[in-house]
């Protein structure tokens, strides 16, 4: 970890500072699949094996994506366990690297947030459709007030994402965008 990713920003005290994502970061979290499995592998090891059976997807497929993921940094190995047959089985777990990243440009082929936006409502989906809470709002900033706004929301997520889990709580996942609301400008 450099010093970058470790020391408090000003604007975040509670947290390591974010970072702009490298191209490889970027092109590393551009996929669908390899969000889903940061999700899953968050506070819990999982192999390639389970990580696909929970997908629905080819283990070859998905050892690809793992093996993406790990070479950027997003996921480690832990140490080998074995299975319920004796064999050997590599778990592997999120380092927490995603979170301090800041992604400005999207990979190429994609648009900006669009992975990250399809792997949360194929994850809605998956929870039964329907929102436990949900909120919209429209806003009317100066910069200033823009600023402030994103930095207490971004402060309350970094907060949350730097505790410890709470071992015997039910799994949650949030989601939050802003966006500038372009009514009435011609494309």
């Amino acid at each position: 970890m450099t010093e970058s990713e470790s020391a408090p920003s000003s604007a975040n005290p509670i947290g390591p500072a974010r970072r702009r994502a490298t191209d490889a970061e970027a092109r590393a979290l551009g996929s669908v699949l390899r969000l889903r499995i940061l999700r899953l592998c968050l506070g819990e090891a999982l192999t390639n094996k389970e990580i696909a059976q929970r997908l629905g997807r080819d283990p070859a497929s998905v050892l690809h994506h793992v093996r993406r993921l790990v070479d950027a940094g997003f996921l480690q190995a832990m140490p080998v366990r074995r299975g319920t047959r004796g064999a050997r089985e590599l778990p592997y777990q999120t380092t927490g690297k995603s979170w301090r990243l800041e992604v400005h440009d999207p990979p190429e082929g994609s648009s900006r947030g669009s992975a990250m936006l399809r792997a949360f409502l194929e994850e809605l989906d998956e929870a039964g459709g329907e929102p436990f809470h949900m909120s919209r709002l429209g806003l009317r900033l100066r910069p200033e007030s823009l600023e402030e706004f994103s930095t207490r929301i971004q402060n309350v997520l970094d907060e949350f994402a730097a505790r410890d889990l709470d071992a015997d709580g039910e799994w949650w996942s949030v989601f939050y965008v802003m966006h500038p609301d372009r009514r009435g400008e011609q494309p």
